[in-house]
């Protein structure tokens, strides 16, 4: 880590960059992730030990060298292979930032894209990547220079499927897309089941099995992620923790600690000393 972005030695370090819209993380640890998904882009690199997750491919190891990616809702969860803890760096894109690259990159034929692949091995890439993330966190002063556009262009055309983005949500049920869209319009409101089940004009196990078919997740664990998630925004915001975790529907802050550490393995309270 650059010396101008220090932060005091722990399992992840998370830290704002050099262009507005993205976000820097290492990571060295043996945690193992449950299945949650973001709402941004994510891409990185593992540079020691070895890593098995789930994703919209199946099943997958990366080792070191590989790049791993990850899309927006995309299920996914994560686990060190052997006792040993992985260590990677990742940055995380927000989708109007890439949707601009992209566009740009395509000459205003498109803003749609995915990543191609969870894993890919390929030492240029990898150095790419680790080229990018170094001038990103050199300097913790916002800009946009010349330099970082480049280095993200070149690398999101290596790595994404232009003009490919698959709609997550296309072809599913009106029914369930009604549901996510009703957890979406509102994550911190108390719903249950059984009311989302009703409103659907389903049961609750219509409702349950064909919400996890199309989406990968339970009605609930779907909820608890939009929940994570708007956490995530209030806290970098600067809303207090104990605020934070009301707003977002959580019952207390160590129901949200909890939940937090779990799903990231980093606390509320650690991401947001890392974010500022």
């Amino acid at each position: 880590m650059p010396a101008t972005c220090r932060a005091p030695r722990r399992e992840f370090i998370t830290a704002r960059t050099s262009v507005t819209g993205i976000v820097a993380v290492l990571a060295e640890t043996r945690h193992a992730f449950p299945r949650h998904t973001h709402d941004q882009f994510g891409i990185g690199v593992i540079e020691r030990g070895a890593h098995r997750s789930h994703s919209n491919h199946g099943m997958v190891e990366a080792g070191p060298g590989d790049t791993i990616t990850v899309n927006p809702g995309e299920v996914h969860d994560g686990s060190p292979i052997g006792d040993a803890a992985r260590a990677w760096r990742m940055i995380y894109l927000d989708p109007a930032l890439v949707a601009e690259t992209i566009e740009d990159a395509t000459e205003g034929k498109t803003t749609l894209a995915e990543f191609s692949a969870p894993v890919l091995t390929d030492k240029n890439l990898a150095n790419r990547f680790r080229e990018l993330f170094d001038i990103l966190t050199t300097s913790c002063t916002p800009r946009n220079g010349t330099r970082e556009e480049e280095q993200l262009l070149l690398l999101l055309a290596a790595t994404m499927n232009l003009g490919c983005a698959s709609d997550m949500w296309g072809g599913i049920p009106q029914s369930i897309a009604y549901a996510r869209n009703r957890i979406d319009d509102d994550p911190a409101a108390s719903l249950t089941l059984a009311e989302l089940a009703e409103a659907c004009g389903l049961s609750r196990f219509q409702l349950l099995r064909s919400f996890s078919r199309a989406t990968g997740l339970t009605p609930h664990a779907y909820l608890v992620q939009r929940r994570l998630q708007l956490a995530r925004r209030l806290i970098v915001e600067g809303v207090p923790l104990a605020e934070a975790s009301i707003a977002s529907g959580f019952a207390d802050q160590s129901h949200m600690t909890r939940t937090f550490v779990r799903t990231y393995g980093i606390s509320p309270r650690a991401y947001l000393e890392a974010a500022r």
